[in-house]
């Protein structure tokens, strides 16, 4: 489905996934801005990479580069200081006991989706893009596709002003996820994605691998390596 006469605010990390959703919204909406959260993520070369992908990707595609707005990052201190997790301090990644990954920060999607939405109110966009996913995620209960219907509900609701949320990665892994950005941008988005965008929960940058750079060891790296053998396997991409 096309809007092209419609606005969009896309959730963008600079990782794989909010990578691809951008590049998925920039096929349909007519103009596409991005935001972006500094909440004291240990992971924080995922800020410094973003304006690398955003310049990348408008470089592939003259349409792309035409209906690529402005890029937003909100400091989100607070929620980084409350939430004791794996992503916001020096702590080890395990499963807590209750049975979530110390990887969760409690509340982080709901309050992106709440600034979110209101950046999209200001902006005049109806429409908010993220890549949430119930099929090949660490169980976090707010990437549910239950959660983002509830959370599309109380936007509206709140702001009395209609929001549709997407999450196109929603029902597809890893391995989908790489097939739909060769679907999107063919070999040089897939190659954009392997090298410049950023998943590693530790900040690991210094060791390329063919799936991109990471540790290796973090449960983002095995998910992110473990899709891309799955579909290089499948599609004979491997390099």
């Amino acid at each position: 489905m096309s809007f092209e006469n419609e606005h969009a605010l896309v959730l963008f990390s600079g990782g794989q996934d909010s990578t691809v959703c951008l590049a998925w919204a920039l096929q349909r909406f007519g103009k596409v801005e991005t935001i972006g959260f500094d909440y004291g993520q240990r992971h924080a070369i995922e800020l410094a990479v973003r304006p690398r992908v955003r310049e990348r990707i408008a470089s592939l595609d003259p349409a792309w580069a035409a209906r690529l707005g402005e890029d937003h990052v909100l400091p989100l201190e607070t929620l980084g200081r409350i939430s004791e997790t794996a992503l916001t301090r020096e702590t080890a990644i395990a499963m807590a006991d209750n049975n979530l990954p110390t990887t969760f920060v409690p509340g982080r999607n709901l309050v992106f989706f709440t600034f979110a939405g209101a950046l999209a109110y200001r902006r005049g966009a109806k429409h908010i893009v993220a890549g949430m996913c119930e099929t090949d995620y660490s169980g976090y209960p707010d990437c549910r596709d239950d959660t983002v219907k509830a959370m599309q509900v109380a936007l509206t609701l709140g702001m009395d002003r209609r929001f549709v949320l997407h999450t196109p990665l929603m029902w597809i892994d890893k391995a989908g996820t790489f097939a739909l950005a060769e679907q999107i941008g063919g070999k040089k988005f897939v190659d954009l994605v392997v090298e410049e965008t950023h998943s590693c929960y530790l900040g690991d940058r210094s060791r390329r691998h063919d799936w991109g750079y990471g540790c290796g060891q973090c449960p983002a790296c095995q998910l992110r390596a473990a899709g891309w053998d799955k579909w290089t396997s499948v599609s004979g991409n491997r390099k």
